[in-house]
Protein backbone atom coordinates (compact mmCIF):
# COMPACT_ATOMS: atom_id res chain seq x y z
CA UNK A 1 0.00 0.00 0.00
CA UNK A 2 1.42 3.35 -1.07
CA UNK A 3 1.51 6.42 1.77
CA UNK A 4 -0.86 8.30 -0.01
CA UNK A 5 -3.51 4.90 0.40
CA UNK A 6 -2.66 4.73 3.88
CA UNK A 7 -3.59 8.34 4.41
CA UNK A 8 -6.90 8.88 2.06
CA UNK A 9 -8.73 8.22 4.95
CA UNK A 10 -7.54 10.77 7.10
CA UNK A 11 -6.67 13.61 4.44
CA UNK A 12 -9.40 15.50 4.55
CA UNK A 13 -9.04 15.78 8.55
CA UNK A 14 -6.27 17.95 7.66
CA UNK A 15 -7.27 21.60 8.12
CA UNK A 16 -3.99 22.48 6.01
CA UNK A 17 -4.93 20.77 3.34
CA UNK A 18 -8.52 22.61 2.33
CA UNK A 19 -6.94 26.11 3.26
CA UNK A 20 -4.41 25.80 0.77
CA UNK A 21 -7.23 23.84 -2.06
CA UNK A 22 -9.12 27.22 -1.23
CA UNK A 23 -6.24 29.64 -1.58
CA UNK A 24 -5.74 27.91 -5.10
CA UNK A 25 -9.47 27.68 -5.97
CA UNK A 26 -9.78 31.54 -5.24
CA UNK A 27 -6.47 31.86 -7.41
CA UNK A 28 -7.67 29.71 -10.49
CA UNK A 29 -10.85 31.95 -10.81
CA UNK A 30 -8.91 34.81 -10.73
CA UNK A 31 -5.87 33.55 -12.99
CA UNK A 32 -8.29 31.75 -15.63
CA UNK A 33 -11.77 32.52 -17.53
CA UNK A 34 -13.88 29.85 -16.57
CA UNK A 35 -16.89 28.97 -17.97
CA UNK A 36 -20.20 26.37 -16.87
CA UNK A 37 -19.14 24.52 -20.47
CA UNK A 38 -15.71 23.72 -19.59
CA UNK A 39 -14.70 19.77 -18.91
CA UNK A 40 -11.86 19.78 -16.03
CA UNK A 41 -9.53 17.30 -15.01
CA UNK A 42 -8.09 17.16 -11.81
CA UNK A 43 -4.79 15.32 -11.97
CA UNK A 44 -3.75 13.27 -8.90
CA UNK A 45 -6.60 14.37 -7.49
CA UNK A 46 -6.01 12.93 -4.08
CA UNK A 47 -9.18 13.10 -2.46
CA UNK A 48 -10.87 15.94 -4.30
CA UNK A 49 -11.05 18.52 -2.26
CA UNK A 50 -9.90 21.22 -4.75
CA UNK A 51 -12.25 19.71 -7.83
CA UNK A 52 -15.27 20.18 -4.99
CA UNK A 53 -14.74 23.28 -4.46
CA UNK A 54 -14.81 24.35 -7.87
CA UNK A 55 -17.92 21.51 -8.57
CA UNK A 56 -20.50 24.46 -9.80
CA UNK A 57 -17.65 25.83 -12.26
CA UNK A 58 -17.84 23.40 -14.61
CA UNK A 59 -19.58 20.92 -16.55
CA UNK A 60 -18.07 17.95 -15.73
CA UNK A 61 -14.78 17.49 -13.72
CA UNK A 62 -12.66 13.95 -14.01
CA UNK A 63 -10.73 12.98 -10.62
CA UNK A 64 -7.83 11.06 -12.00
CA UNK A 65 -5.56 9.33 -9.19
CA UNK A 66 -2.98 6.34 -9.33
CA UNK A 67 -4.29 5.78 -5.99
CA UNK A 68 -7.33 3.65 -5.49
CA UNK A 69 -7.95 4.63 -1.76
CA UNK A 70 -8.03 7.94 -2.60
CA UNK A 71 -10.23 7.48 -5.55
CA UNK A 72 -12.36 5.27 -3.16
CA UNK A 73 -13.15 8.11 -1.10
CA UNK A 74 -13.55 10.39 -4.23
CA UNK A 75 -16.44 8.13 -5.32
CA UNK A 76 -17.91 8.24 -1.84
CA UNK A 77 -17.83 11.72 -2.03
CA UNK A 78 -19.66 12.24 -5.11
CA UNK A 79 -22.36 10.17 -3.32
CA UNK A 80 -22.58 11.91 -0.64
CA UNK A 81 -22.89 15.29 -2.72
CA UNK A 82 -24.88 13.92 -4.95
CA UNK A 83 -22.68 15.50 -7.94
CA UNK A 84 -23.01 12.82 -11.57
CA UNK A 85 -20.57 15.51 -13.22
CA UNK A 86 -17.98 14.56 -11.11
CA UNK A 87 -15.89 11.16 -12.16
CA UNK A 88 -13.73 9.75 -10.06
CA UNK A 89 -11.15 7.08 -11.78
CA UNK A 90 -7.85 5.25 -10.84
CA UNK A 91 -5.91 5.27 -13.09
CA UNK A 92 -1.53 6.24 -13.68
CA UNK A 93 -1.28 8.79 -16.45
CA UNK A 94 2.24 8.47 -16.07
CA UNK A 95 2.49 5.05 -17.61
CA UNK A 96 -0.82 4.86 -19.74
CA UNK A 97 -1.98 6.88 -22.31
CA UNK A 98 -5.95 7.96 -21.66
CA UNK A 99 -8.28 8.92 -24.18
CA UNK A 100 -9.97 12.15 -23.09
CA UNK A 101 -9.77 15.87 -24.28
CA UNK A 102 -10.66 18.93 -21.55
CA UNK A 103 -10.71 22.43 -21.91
CA UNK A 104 -9.06 22.79 -18.15
CA UNK A 105 -6.29 20.26 -16.53
CA UNK A 106 -5.29 21.43 -13.39
CA UNK A 107 -3.13 19.72 -10.10
CA UNK A 108 -1.79 21.07 -6.80
CA UNK A 109 1.84 19.62 -5.06
CA UNK A 110 1.59 16.86 -7.74
CA UNK A 111 4.17 17.60 -9.80
CA UNK A 112 7.07 16.89 -7.47
CA UNK A 113 6.31 13.19 -7.50
CA UNK A 114 5.91 12.63 -10.93
CA UNK A 115 9.46 11.59 -11.65
CA UNK A 116 9.43 12.72 -15.37
CA UNK A 117 7.47 16.01 -15.09
CA UNK A 118 8.49 17.20 -18.61
CA UNK A 119 6.78 14.51 -20.21
CA UNK A 120 3.52 14.74 -18.13
CA UNK A 121 3.77 18.29 -19.20
CA UNK A 122 3.03 17.22 -23.12
CA UNK A 123 0.59 14.75 -22.09
CA UNK A 124 -1.63 17.00 -20.26
CA UNK A 125 -0.87 19.86 -23.69
CA UNK A 126 -1.78 16.77 -26.02
CA UNK A 127 -5.43 15.97 -23.53
CA UNK A 128 -6.52 20.08 -23.87
CA UNK A 129 -8.29 20.98 -26.65
CA UNK A 130 -7.67 24.19 -28.23
CA UNK A 131 -6.91 27.34 -26.21
CA UNK A 132 -7.65 25.01 -23.04
CA UNK A 133 -5.62 26.03 -19.53
CA UNK A 134 -2.79 23.65 -17.05
CA UNK A 135 -2.76 25.23 -14.31
CA UNK A 136 0.14 23.67 -11.56
CA UNK A 137 -0.06 24.56 -8.05
CA UNK A 138 3.33 23.46 -6.51
CA UNK A 139 6.03 24.37 -3.91
CA UNK A 140 9.18 26.66 -4.99
CA UNK A 141 12.79 25.29 -4.47
CA UNK A 142 13.00 23.62 -0.82
CA UNK A 143 15.88 21.87 0.66
CA UNK A 144 14.10 18.61 1.32
CA UNK A 145 12.70 18.83 4.55
CA UNK A 146 8.93 19.31 3.47
CA UNK A 147 9.03 15.56 2.68
CA UNK A 148 12.03 14.44 4.98
CA UNK A 149 14.80 12.59 3.28
CA UNK A 150 13.23 9.04 3.39
CA UNK A 151 10.73 10.52 0.40
CA UNK A 152 12.25 10.67 -3.25
CA UNK A 153 10.55 13.72 -4.86
CA UNK A 154 11.40 16.72 -6.81
CA UNK A 155 12.56 19.42 -4.56
CA UNK A 156 9.67 22.49 -5.70
CA UNK A 157 10.08 23.86 -8.81
CA UNK A 158 11.72 27.48 -10.14
CA UNK A 159 8.60 29.03 -11.47
CA UNK A 160 10.72 30.42 -14.07
CA UNK A 161 12.30 27.24 -15.57
CA UNK A 162 8.95 25.35 -14.98
CA UNK A 163 7.60 28.46 -17.83
CA UNK A 164 10.17 27.86 -19.68
CA UNK A 165 9.42 24.40 -20.24
CA UNK A 166 5.62 24.80 -20.73
CA UNK A 167 6.65 27.33 -23.74
CA UNK A 168 8.89 24.65 -25.67
CA UNK A 169 5.72 22.30 -24.82
CA UNK A 170 3.25 24.91 -26.91
CA UNK A 171 1.97 26.51 -23.96
CA UNK A 172 1.18 30.58 -24.17
CA UNK A 173 -0.14 33.47 -22.19
CA UNK A 174 2.09 31.75 -19.02
CA UNK A 175 1.64 33.38 -15.84
CA UNK A 176 2.40 32.76 -11.89
CA UNK A 177 1.83 33.93 -8.65
CA UNK A 178 2.90 32.70 -5.16
CA UNK A 179 -0.91 31.74 -3.71
CA UNK A 180 -0.56 30.04 -0.40
CA UNK A 181 2.45 28.87 2.05
CA UNK A 182 2.33 26.05 4.28
CA UNK A 183 3.69 26.65 8.01
CA UNK A 184 5.09 23.34 9.81
CA UNK A 185 5.10 23.74 13.63
CA UNK A 186 8.64 23.54 13.33
CA UNK A 187 8.27 27.33 11.98
CA UNK A 188 9.46 26.04 8.71
CA UNK A 189 7.76 27.76 5.92
CA UNK A 190 6.71 26.46 2.49
CA UNK A 191 5.92 28.94 -0.46
CA UNK A 192 3.45 27.36 -2.75
CA UNK A 193 2.70 28.48 -6.43
CA UNK A 194 -0.11 28.58 -9.01
CA UNK A 195 1.56 28.69 -12.56
CA UNK A 196 -1.01 29.02 -15.57
CA UNK A 197 -0.46 28.18 -19.57
CA UNK A 198 -2.99 27.87 -22.20
CA UNK A 199 -2.53 25.62 -25.43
Amino acid sequence: MSEFDARAREWDKDKMHMDRSVAIAAELEKMIPLSPSMKALEYGAGTGILSFLLKDRFSEITLMDNSQEMIKVCTEKTEFFQTNHILPIWFDLEHKDYDGNFDIIYNQMVLHHVGDYESIIGTFYSMLNPSGYLAIADLYPEDGSFHGPEVKVHLGFDPNKLTEILKITGFKNIQYKTCFEVKRESGAKYPVFLLVGQK
